[in-house]
């Protein structure tokens, strides 16, 4: 059955995560780089008719905002689409999807212009779709490595967040003379390297969890291991049904997981948190205007100070995968289940990143610049351990076989909930004269509610090892009682 097993299977086990790695790094997430985008974008006189007032041009502001906002918006509300088409269609299927919409939205921005700016809608929007559609098919590479396997979730979602670098480098070299056009080109021509990795390094359908003995994939085994890895999955998935009869707790169902108080604290800390991201970034370059009285040298410091940090998330994505995988190799307490010590570790990762979060949303509301160095340190952990944590807990707390579509309707109702970000962005603008500390203050208040999540986990796991020590308990009471 398996004699195409090539003797380099860890080899290409390691080429697929290296790849994966610098497939996230580089194209994945440069949509959330967008505020050095902006600064090019606004050079080439984008939205430029809507000034009225040069100095103060708040409807061009408020028309990039809006673009980030649906591009953000449909990256997350797509996920209950693109986890269905994972979980049915397996990875080739996702991955071209990704690709088309990726390189149409390359391409799109290549040829957009002054007079066709509101191409930037729909070119943002695909960028978006196709690099989640990426990450996606990317994060089940930690199965093939079981001892670090939310770390490698975790590093994945840091080299995405890392991602957005990509457009400091356009802006970088547009003020070296480089066109924005020549520079989407070459993102575009990319998508050739998506290609191969797709044929030769990736499966057809999904790497399996846990990993079968001699499992491999890729052109070398034709169909033979296209067939053994989907004969796999449906044993795997009858064991599991059979296991669901048998004792109603093993695998929940995809309903009783979404009416979960797991799932409803967990959406709450995503949604909270990613709207506070989300708004920091879609108003950083009218922020930065306001604070630095309008001196473009020194809002293109900052926008590059911004843009470098970002490339600091693929450093700290891993330290919240350490953290949630550093009970591994430890042996488990009597009557403890994996998934129990999963859950006891994942506590401390979620109240970190609510921690995180809390002491960025603060700096961000002080009108300080200077401060904002600080701001944007703050800014790049907390997002490196919120989308790792966030795509690392699904898999923990939640069965696999849902995986897909539990990570898609979470970052789906998120979305829905981050849309809050373009009226609080018309009310900075409006009511509040362009001053956004009232709003911030209000936000800052709101991320107390993040607490809850770590503090069910921590509660739940103390109920879950006190009922096993009552248990343990009672069994030995019993058996001196019969003896």
């Amino acid at each position: 059955t398996f004699k195409c097993q090539p003797v380099g299977t860890r080899l290409r086990y390691r080429l697929t995560l290296a790849s994966g790695m610098l497939e996230c790094l580089c194209f994945a997430g440069v949509v959330f780089g967008f505020a050095s985008l902006m600064f090019v974008l606004k050079e080439d006189g984008y939205f430029s008719q809507l000034c009225t007032v040069v100095p103060d041009c708040s409807k061009q502001d408020e028309q990039f905002s809006l673009v980030f906002t649906v591009a953000s918006f449909l990256n997350n509300f797509l996920n209950l689409v693109n986890g269905y088409l994972f979980d049915r269609f397996g990875t080739m299927v996702t991955r071209l999807l990704g690709i088309c919409l990726y390189t149409t939205g390359t391409l799109l921005v290549a040829f957009s212009s002054e007079a066709f700016s509101e191409l930037l809608f729909p070119a943002l929007s695909c960028i978006a779709v196709g690099g989640i559609l990426l990450l996606l098919t990317n994060m089940q590479v930690g199965n093939l490595f079981a001892a670090h396997r939310s770390t490698i979730i975790t590093l994945y979602n840091g080299a995405f967040d890392s991602s957005s670098t990509v457009f400091l480098i356009f802006k970088l070299l547009y003020e070296q003379g480089v066109s924005l056009r020549t520079s989407f080109l070459v993102l575009s021509f990319c998508s050739i390297i998506h290609l191969l990795r797709t044929f030769l390094l990736m499966p057809r359908t999904h790497i399996p969890y846990p990993l079968p003995q001699y499992y491999t994939y890729g052109p070398s085994c034709g169909q033979g291991n296209t067939y053994n890895v989907e004969q796999f999955e449906r044993i795997r998935d009858g064991a599991m049904a059979a296991s669901q009869e048998s004792s109603g707790r093993d695998m929940a169902s995809f309903q009783s997981c979404v009416l979960s108080w797991f799932f409803l604290w967990h959406l709450v800390w995503l949604s909270v948190m990613q709207l506070r991201h989300y708004l920091f970034i879609g108003t950083l370059n009218p922020m930065l205007n306001r604070l630095a009285n309008n001196d473009p040298s020194l809002v293109s410091q900052y926008t590059n100070a911004f843009a470098m940090t970002q490339l600091c998330g693929v450093l700290c994505a891993p330290w919240n995968g350490l953290i949630m995988d550093r009970h591994k190799g430890k042996p488990l307490a009597p009557g403890e289940t994996e998934r129990e010590a999963d859950l006891r570790s994942s506590s401390l990762s979620l109240f970190l990143t609510a921690l995180q979060c809390l002491l960025f949303s603060v700096c961000a509301s002080v009108p300080l610049l200077p401060l904002q160095y600080l701001t944007f340190v703050l800014q790049v952990l907390n997002r490196s351990f919120l989308y790792g944590g966030n795509a690392a807990f699904i898999n923990i707390a939640f069965p696999a076989c849902h995986f897909g579509k539990l990570y898609g309707m979470v970052m789906s109702i998120s979305a829905v909930f981050s849309l809050l970000q373009y009226p609080c962005f018309a009310l900075v603008k409006g009511a509040l004269g362009g001053d956004p500390f009232y709003v911030d203050i209000a936000l800052t208040l709101l991320t107390l509610l993040v607490f809850i999540h770590p503090v069910y986990v921590f509660i739940h796991c103390r109920k879950a090892a006190r009922e096993r020590e009552e248990s343990t308990q009672t069994g030995t009471k019993m058996a001196e009682a019969k003896l």
